[in-house]
């Protein structure tokens, strides 16, 4: 009867510490996960692709074979992010919970170098005492709207 209890009791505290210790590299690869799998929505680094086909091979280029490089960097990385959520639990053999595809693509999400997205105007972030409100983009999930008020930035 003892030996029960102190084996379910040990059963425990092992998932506990398992729960709650070293839990840092899998709550990033998650994140990095999650920001690349909305990849295909955000279309930053379509964007990339884009502009960076018109400024170096010229507006030709970018139209049609930029475009399709686009689209296959996009469907790259979103791939790249469900695989890192999927397995976000487990590390990537002999890198640990570091990112993978490094070579290819760079961690983090890119956009285009024209445009550079900043925090929004909101109450979370920036607070407006004088208005009572605050403002910020006024559709950002459009491409390209960059109208914004009360930018305080």
């Amino acid at each position: 009867m003892m030996r029960r209890k102190t084996s379910s009791l040990l059963a425990v505290a092992a998932v506990a510490g398992l729960l709650c210790a070293g839990c840092a590299g899998p709550e990033r690869k998650f994140g990095r996960g999650m920001a690349n799998t909305f990849e295909i929505v955000r279309g930053g680094e379509f964007r990339r692709t884009m502009e960076q086909s018109a400024l170096f091979e010229g507006p030709d280029y970018a139209y049609f074979t930029g475009f399709v490089k686009g689209l296959n960097r996009t469907l790259g990385r979103t791939g790249i992010g469900i695989y890192e959520v999927v397995t976000f639990p487990i590390p990537n053999p002999g890198r640990g919970y570091d990112p993978v595809c490094t070579d290819t693509f760079s961690p983090g999400p890119v956009y285009p170098d024209n445009y550079q997205p900043g925090l929004l105007e909101d109450s979370m972030f920036s607070t407006d005492t004088n208005l009572g409100f605050a403002g910020g983009d006024i559709f950002p999930m459009v491409p390209g709207s960059r109208f914004r008020i009360f930018d305080t930035h």
